[in-house]
């Protein structure tokens, strides 16, 4: 493989393109597909599946890996060959979409580790999950796990660990650049994507104890959704008609065509322009309960078929209510939606007032 990047990059750097490393762009994702289809029809390999995930096929191996080590998929991608193929088995094993474990296939999971450890490729084949899926998995299920509402004590355990990685983060950051005093002062100003961008969830599991950390991050984001639009109920009448209205018309624009994936960058436009300060995870989870609650058989259908049907079937319906409803409600919601805070101060994230729900 190394070889063949050496090659590679050559070319890119006579064309001046530098490589690239990092999150894959959209664009970069259908290129992936594109090159993925074209070595299926060269190559005669009858699935994606099989040409990436070969140890499933043994009777096919040998010739797979033949037209493998002949052809690639890697063509107008500047980035490592390896990187592109760890990305395409992600896209293309389905594998990770085999929705909610139940309740066997959890006890299956923790059967499978007393015997085989962190061998999670091993435990993914028995399983037949993806190795991340069934990592992830484990790490909820592992110890003994609170469910229901949050106590006080716990919420304030998931805040303090949430300031303390902010806060450490933000000493890293700007080095030399505070004072002590400074550095000290509760009243720092952060921005906003910092507040729950890239957050160690794993290591603020730990500090909580007793939650996994998605739960964590749910909790974190409704946490952070209170305190940065002040208690108010941005989804709920008039309001709520005009967000799920906009979110429809605004993926369809974009067109999206990503398999049950919310393009981050995608996310982070829709966060500017149709709520005014809630976390990206708040966009994510008003998608989701659209999708689940309006779409039927939404588990079944590809991204770009669920926004088509929310277009078609929902968007008029909730048009319709929305008109019904028109009056000073809405022009006063068009006219702060677009207001949008770029940053916060500390005190006003982390006080002791958040209340146990």
């Amino acid at each position: 493989m190394a070889g063949r990047d050496l090659m590679r990059f050559k070319q890119f750097k006579k064309q001046g393109i530098a490589v690239k490393f990092g999150r894959f762009s959209q664009k970069e994702n259908n290129q992936i597909r594109k090159n993925v289809e074209e070595f299926l029809t060269i190559t005669g390999i009858d699935s994606a599946e099989k040409l990436l995930f070969t140890s499933r096929y043994p009777e096919d191996k040998e010739t797979i890996n033949r037209l493998k080590a002949e052809h690639l998929f890697s063509e107008g991608i500047p980035r490592p060959w390896r990187l592109i193929y760890y990305r395409a088995r992600k896209m293309f094993d389905p594998n990770n979409y085999k929705g909610r474990y139940t309740k066997e296939e959890k006890e299956k999971l923790k059967k499978y580790h007393a015997m085989h450890g962190n061998d999670w490729k091993k435990i993914s084949e028995m399983m037949s999950r993806s190795n991340l899926s069934v990592a992830m998995k484990y790490s909820e299920i592992k110890s003994a796990i609170n469910y229901g509402p949050w106590s006080k004590e716990e919420t304030q355990k998931l805040m303090h660990a949430v300031e303390e990685v902010i806060r450490k983060r933000m000493e890293m950051e700007d080095g030399n650049s505070l004072s002590s005093s400074e550095k000290s002062n509760r009243d720092l100003s952060i921005d906003r994507e910092k507040l729950y961008q890239k957050l160690p969830w794993t290591e603020i599991e730990a500090k909580v104890g007793t939650r996994y950390w998605r739960q964590c991050k749910q909790k974190w984001t409704t946490i952070l959704t209170n305190k940065m639009t002040k208690g108010q109920q941005l989804y709920r009448g008039t309001k709520g008609l005009q967000a799920k209205i906009n979110l429809i018309k605004r993926y369809m624009d974009n067109s999206v065509t990503t398999n049950f994936v919310i393009v981050p960058s995608t996310t982070k436009s829709l966060n500017s322009s149709l709520f005014r300060d809630v976390p990206r995870a708040y966009v994510q989870a008003k998608f989701y309960k659209l999708k689940v609650s309006c779409v039927p058989f939404w588990q079944k259908k590809s991204f770009s078929e669920i926004i088509d049907y929310l277009f078609k079937k929902k968007l008029p319906e909730l048009e319709e209510n929305l008109e019904k409803r028109k009056g000073k409600q809405l022009s006063s919601d068009n006219s702060t939606a677009s207001q949008q805070k770029k940053a916060f101060q500390l005190s006003d994230i982390f006080d002791s007032s958040e209340e146990s729900d």
